[in-house]
């Protein structure tokens, strides 16, 4: 049994995946295809199945 999305995101990844810059766990937000940074307030991209873990990359939460 795979823990891919349709995406191609392998949700077990989250397990070793921390922000780069709070260095916090992140949550996983399957309709938006991003990993989420409540402490940074940064919500990072997930393009093809594979997340784009830079600052600059990443979307200012509201």
């Amino acid at each position: 049994m795979s823990e891919k999305t349709p995406a191609g995101f392998d949700r077990r990844m989250l397990e070793a995946l921390i922000c780069p810059q709070s260095h916090a766990t992140l949550e996983y937000d399957a309709a938006a295809q991003e990993l989420i940074s409540k402490p940074a307030g940064l919500a990072f991209p997930i393009r093809n199945g594979i997340p784009i873990m830079l600052i600059d990359e990443a979307r200012a939460l509201d």
